[in-house]
């Protein structure tokens, strides 16, 4: 892929990105989004270090399955389930194997993307997330401080 990358950046963010916001298609990948969102995000793209994106591209293949063991805080693991780039069976269904207490929202045919194609069941599933933790919070009578009260102590 780096060397993809290198070879042909603008095709290779193109087609990344593409793919970034589709879902398997009747023989063809179907796109989620309007095809102007997949251009302005390869605009942006393009704008990256080729050296950065090289380095990120690498970093794909790691491993960081221990430091989802230390996670302490209420997680909401919010996945597509036609995710092309990083698959629900291999990653989002499995974190609750390896993240103590996680919830996982899978949006049906959503991509990798579904903060953009799917805007408004990401809001609703992170505002159901958020007051069941607060409530879960407050029953444990933990319920953290707000920024002004916190603001005073110090």
């Amino acid at each position: 892929m780096q060397a993809g990358l290198r070879a042909d950046p603008e095709g290779f963010l193109a087609s990344f990105l593409t793919n970034f916001y589709s879902v398997p298609g009747d023989g063809e990948p179907r796109l989620m989004v309007p095809l102007e969102q997949v251009s302005a995000a390869t605009e942006v793209a393009k704008q990256a270090s080729l050296d950065a994106l090289a380095i990120c591209i690498g970093l794909w293949l790691t491993d960081f399955r221990a430091d989802l063991a230390a996670m302490s805080v209420p997680t909401l693991v919010i996945h597509g389930d036609g995710d092309q780039i990083v698959p629900f069976p291999v990653s989002g269904r499995r974190m609750p194997h390896f993240v103590p207490d996680a919830e996982v929202h899978v949006i049906s045919g959503g991509p990798h993307g579904v903060l953009a194609s799917h805007p408004d069941e990401v809001a609703a599933a992170l505002l159901v997330f958020c007051i069941g933790a607060t409530s879960a919070a407050f029953a444990a009578g933990k319920p953290g401080r707000s920024r002004s009260a916190a603001n005073k102590s110090e």
